[in-house]
């Protein structure tokens, strides 16, 4: 990864210990010492340390999120910490944080993003298929509403299943044939060393999936840092690993899931592609047997990120968004 932003070290020089919560996973703690170890670079006159904790999402496994609600199903103890003044910041997926922050909380930065798609690991058995080459039935697991509904869309022969857990449990699940594929981040899967470019470890991305088949979540790929709006100094902290041409994109993204008043249990997809001074955003609205999908493009000036993604929520509202999710809500819990 790296950064625009460089701030000179000499200009700190706190004894103050800044404290970083994250979440206990595997995934997430590499993301936070990432975070970590970026920040001590910068200001190595300050300590950082870092803190875990359980959220809502990781200690219910045996219900498919959709059931559980997403209103701050991963972040929810992070932001009472916060918000106690028990952590000063906390290291999100920023898929996983809601549109809509708690009062006195915001995203203070944004880390350059990883490749946002979604990636295909198959079963040793299917190792020389691809997504649209595996027989009728193969069994799919996938925790995510929006990966479900576009492949459901495209190919109403598979089997899907929900799948929980950590991602070396999923891949257990795998490999011992409960599934025949799992649908997976790139990002998450590189972070963890299982991609492609990382020798003498197991790979296990065999396909990524192009955004004709799975538009991807909003903001995936991407780390979230939210910390308390009147901590300056944390805040002119962050703002050294922020990325911002990743902000741009996940702005627009952000507020085209907000205005559709989605959450990450939604099937909601999009696709942001930044060129020089110009955005372009996709977005994709589906019902979740796969059988209605609503998408559509805007382009625009970056500057007008946010008012990009606003515009693309109402040109898909008008198109049969609303009625399709409003649909949805009546049976997923929105939290």
């Amino acid at each position: 990864m790296t950064t625009l932003h460089s701030t000179s070290s000499t200009i700190y020089s706190s004894t103050r210990t800044i404290r970083i919560g994250s979440r206990k996973s595997q995934l997430a703690l590499i993301q936070t010492y990432w975070v970590q170890e970026q920040l001590q670079k910068r200001f190595p006159n300050i300590s950082f340390e870092v803190q875990t904790m359980s959220t809502q999402g990781d200690k219910i496994l045996d219900v498919a999120l959709a059931k559980i609600g997403d209103k701050g199903l991963f972040t929810k103890e992070l932001e009472l910490a916060m918000l106690n003044e028990e952590i000063d910041f906390a290291v999100h997926s920023l898929k996983d944080l809601p549109t809509r922050l708690p009062e006195g909380l915001m995203l203070a930065a944004v880390t350059e993003r990883e490749n946002p798609a979604d990636a295909l690991v198959v079963h040793e058995k299917y190792k020389d298929k691809q997504i649209d080459t595996l027989p009728e039935g193969a069994v799919i697991g996938t925790s995510s509403l929006r990966r479900l509904a576009q492949l459901r869309h495209q190919f109403p022969h598979f089997t899907f299943k929900d799948v929980r857990g950590n991602l070396n449990t999923r891949m257990a699940k795998l490999d011992d044939g409960e599934y025949d594929a799992l649908i997976l981040a790139v990002a998450g899967l590189q972070r963890l060393g299982m991609s492609d470019g990382c020798a003498g470890l197991h790979l296990r991305i065999h396909q990524v999936l192009p955004t004709d088949v799975s538009l991807y979540a909003v903001g995936q790929g991407a780390l979230g840092i939210e910390c308390r709006s009147d901590d300056l100094e944390v805040l002119s902290l962050l703002k050294a690993i922020e990325h911002i041409p990743t902000r741009d994109r996940v702005l627009a993204e952000r507020a085209f899931l907000r205005e559709l008043e989605g959450g990450c249990q939604v099937p909601i997809g999009v696709d942001t592609q930044l060129q020089a001074d110009t955005l372009t955003l996709t977005g994709l609205v589906a019902s979740v047997d796969g059988k209605q999908v609503v998408k559509d493009s805007v382009t625009g000036f970056v500057n007008e990120a946010e008012q990009l993604g606003i515009q693309l929520a109402q040109s898909l509202r008008q198109q049969g968004a609303q009625d399709i999710l409003e649909e949805i809500f009546k049976t997923v819990h929105r939290g």
